[in-house]
């Protein structure tokens, strides 16, 4: 019988991509002032810093949500995960929370975590509202502010008063933090997603100017048709779902745009629930011109790195989700990836309870009380997840040949709503680029394989195809194949079957004698690589002649050793194709004072030129490239169990690519708790709706709810770094109870519930913790994600787990030589 593909014709799709004209500059007022050292500009199509453009990724973490003593944790993955940038907001809420009463302390101590971030060399932009909706109460207003009743959000004279009160404190605290001054702060976004007050958000630029706070690059959010006036950048959104829709949606109308590739940047569905509900405005899909802008650069700042929850509608965002969304605003033009979430938190206790969007509060949403984790690649307690790794390998790219990318346009050459058409696009500045190519879509919609793919790309110079014989693409991917990519040493890499994952200059530095470049390979894609010219070539490759060029075939299978090496005048240049899986473990970070290629299985990041890896597993391996001749376990406090060894010998066979260790954790990994329980809760709240759109509201009475109480053993939560309770269940709303205070909520959409006991090991382990749970009734017409939809009604707890975390950091010792 024929595969599937073959009643298929392939097709070679063509595309023109020429030179494109110069960026207009100088017509906006942002960037920093002539003469300025390592100045930032921006122009129509791009920002610039230091002369050069760039690409920059960012991600969102508020340091208000994460226990202070965890920050360095967190930014120290953002930094391994390839951001050069956070984003934070600046909750009024919690700064004032009674009229003059600032607090700028412990986790709320905004100088401290922007000096944290410079450490970790991230770049900061605050979010200063005053009104940021975050699912935060009233939006982040403080309850006396809302009591008052002014106009809001507005120019009303008595609102500024207190804005400018406010911004003042905000502002003395970035103090000497600002790029001009030499430090992490490069951006400020006023207020949040406000749709009709150009005027007013011009307004709050020029206070915070007036107060003293100087930054290149000023934004407003510019989704749901907003009018931004010329003085922000606006920054647009993209997610691949949203709690805030109604239940009876299955899938909101604009999430199929945001997995192909198009100039549209707007997103009429996000927030619509707010700008109905609060501010009575109702945009229509043919009110807002959705099209490319000539005059400002493609910016964002929330691409969906997860999907919080509503009692109501409880998407289930996936890893691959995020990334092949992520990847296809970089096929449709976007010059700075912002995400949002990319740490999960808590949820804030104030004077007036839980700070949670609500019913209560007038919200059209209920949202857990405690838990912001947000499904984000780092959870809210710290937990590390797969599109952690799916990310860092575009970002890896994007530091890698983010300048040349950022200058280049896009032409989205195919691909619409039907599901046949193969989604493509290119860009490219007419010398050289990448072909994007997806098949890509969410397992409730998915897309089929595309047979026989081949790009023919017209560039200045040359017309460039790849592959050189059509090639299918499975289903489920999405790729950017390098166009004419420089290697060094002369060598040009005129297309690939595979993408750019990063490189290491030999340099007087560089410790491993010749250029290297990594690729990885799709899975289900055969390698080929064309270089131009009469190249040599040794390694797992056939060659062939083609076209001026040297075609290569891989022979042997993508990995951690499969190595090319191509001659060039000077000595030549090795490429490195891995398979995704290694790909997935690989980072590039300054160890020991200079770059380096490591692969773990554990997450890992740089602090100081020490490797500090965080394990849930006893036995980790670690490998470096260029390798130190050692590593050494430096145990202090409670950074790993006691019995960890001193040193750790590399374990590699002689003339190996890579030096490995192995580290043993004893003290990480699991113990179960409880297993196969069916509690049954003997009176659960009948369902209620509320809010502004009669949503369902969350229930507040847990008094008829299922409680199981666990008995944790204390041995099983000392000497790691973090203990977390793991609950594998099935149930509608859950709370976890420590000496009666509610120390976290879930309300169960498919994923494992985490709850961090470190804060509070001495009282579980001599009281436990309890959890009230309330059944699922699938009759009351709560939306979940039809993967994990057909479940029986009632409380089902498969399994409880402490899962030991142990925080390992590893110091380096002199260096391995690599030939």
């Amino acid at each position: 019988m024929p595969d599937a593909l073959d009643s298929r014709r392939s097709v070679t799709h063509r595309v023109r991509a020429r030179r494109p004209s110069p960026p207009r500059r100088d017509h906006l007022e942002l960037g920093d002032p002539p003469g300025a050292s390592d100045a930032v500009a921006v122009t129509s199509r791009y920002l610039e810093r230091a002369g050069l453009p760039w690409f920059p990724v960012t991600g969102e973490v508020h340091y208000s949500r994460v226990p202070r003593d965890r920050w360095s944790e967190v930014l120290g993955h953002a930094k391994a995960g390839g951001l050069d940038s956070v984003a934070t907001y600046v909750f009024w809420q919690a700064h004032e929370p009674a009229p003059g009463d600032f607090r700028w302390d412990g986790n709320l101590d905004l100088r401290a975590f922007v000096e944290t971030a410079g450490r970790h060399g991230l770049d900061v932009v605050v979010r200063l509202g005053p009104w940021a909706h975050g699912e935060a109460r009233y939006g982040g207003f403080p309850d006396w502010l809302v009591e008052r009743g002014l106009a809001t959000r507005t120019n009303d004279p008595a609102y500024l008063d207190l804005v400018r009160a406010y911004y003042a404190q905000a502002v003395a605290q970035l103090d000497g933090l600002t790029h001009a001054e030499g430090g992490p702060v490069v951006g400020a976004q006023v207020d949040n997603e406000l749709y009709d007050q150009p005027e007013h958000l011009a307004t709050l630029r020029t206070t915070a100017e007036e107060l003293g706070l100087r930054v290149p690059v000023w934004t407003a959010t510019g989704w749901g048709g907003a009018q931004v006036p010329a003085t922000l950048l606006p920054l647009y959104s993209a997610y691949a779902d949203g709690f805030w829709e109604d239940a009876e949606t299955e899938w909101p109308a604009f999430s199929p745009v945001h997995f192909r590739y198009s100039t549209v940047r707007d997103d009429l569905s996000v927030g619509a629930d707010l700008r109905e509900a609060l501010d009575g405005i109702v945009v229509a899909p043919d009110a807002v011109a959705l099209k490319d802008d000539d005059f400002l650069p493609y910016a964002t700042c929330e691409l969906g790195g997860g999907m919080h929850v509503a009692y109501h509608r409880r998407p289930l965002v996936t890893p691959d989700d995020v990334a092949a969304l992520a990847l296809a605003k970089v096929g449709s033009g976007s010059v700075w990836q912002g995400y949002y979430m990319y740490a999960g938190g808590t949820q804030r206790v104030g004077p007036h309870g839980t700070e949670q969007e609500s019913h209560a509060t007038g919200y059209p949403n209920d949202v857990p009380t405690r838990t912001y984790d947000f499904g984000a690649p780092v959870g809210e307690h710290g937990q590390v997840r797969r599109h952690h790794h799916l990310l860092r390998r575009q970002h890896l790219w994007l530091q890698a040949d983010g300048a040349e990318i950022a200058a280049m346009t896009t032409t989205v050459g195919g691909g619409s709503d039907d599901p046949e058409d193969l989604r493509w696009s290119v860009r490219s500045d007419g010398r050289r680029g990448y072909v994007f190519l997806t098949t890509y879509q969410p397992a409730r919609r998915p897309l089929p394989a595309q047979p026989g793919v081949q790009v023919a790309v017209e560039l200045d110079d040359a017309t460039v195809t790849v592959p050189t014989r059509p090639a299918d693409l499975p289903a489920g991917v999405s790729v950017a194949w390098p166009l004419r990519l420089p290697l060094g040493d002369g060598l040009v890499l005129r297309s690939a079957t595979a993408q750019v994952l990063t490189r290491i200059d030999a340099g007087p530095d560089g410790g491993i004698g010749r250029d290297l470049v990594v690729l990885v390979a799709t899975d289900g894609v055969p390698v080929e690589l064309v270089v131009d010219g009469d190249v040599t070539a040794t390694g797992p490759v056939e060659a062939r002649a083609g076209d001026g060029a040297t075609v290569l075939d891989l022979t042997g299978r993508p990995g951690p050793d499969t190595l090319v090496r191509l001659g060039g005048p000077s000595g030549g240049v090795d490429v490195l194709v891995l398979d995704e899986a290694t790909a997935d473990r690989l980072y590039r970070l300054d160890v020991g004072g200079r770059e380096r290629l490591v692969l773990s299985d554990a997450p890992v990041y740089a602090l100081d030129g020490a490797l500090v890896v965080h394990t849930e597993e006893p036995a980790v391996t670690v490998s470096m490239l260029p390798a130190p001749a050692s590593l050494t376990s430096t145990t202090t406090g409670a950074d790993v169990a006691a019995d960890i060894a001193a040193d750790v010998a590399p374990d590699q066979p002689a003339g190996a690519l890579w030096s490995t260790w192995t580290l043993s954790v004893p003290g990480a990994g699991r113990r179960r708790v409880a297993s196969d329980l069916r509690p049954v809760a003997p009176a659960p709240p009948e369902p209620a709706h509320g809010g502004p759109m009669d949503r369902l509201s969350a229930p507040v009475d847990f008094s008829g709810a299922a409680r199981v109480d666990l008995d944790v053993p204390a041995d099983a939560l000392d000497g790691v770094d973090r203990a977390l309770l793991r609950v594998a269940w099935t149930g509608d709303v859950g709370r976890a109870l420590v000496g009666g205070e509610v120390v976290s909520d879930h309300f169960w959409h498919g994923r494992e519930w985490d709850v961090d006991l470190t804060p509070w090991r001495d009282d579980v382990a001599r009281d436990g913790l309890t959890l009230e749970l309330l059944p699922w009734r699938a009759e009351t017409g709560v939306w979940v994600d039809p993967s994990v939809r057909d479940v029986p009604d009632g409380i089902a707890v498969a399994a409880v787990d402490v899962v030991r975390v142990a925080r390992v950091v590893l110091a380096v010792g002199e260096e391995r030589s690599w030939t």
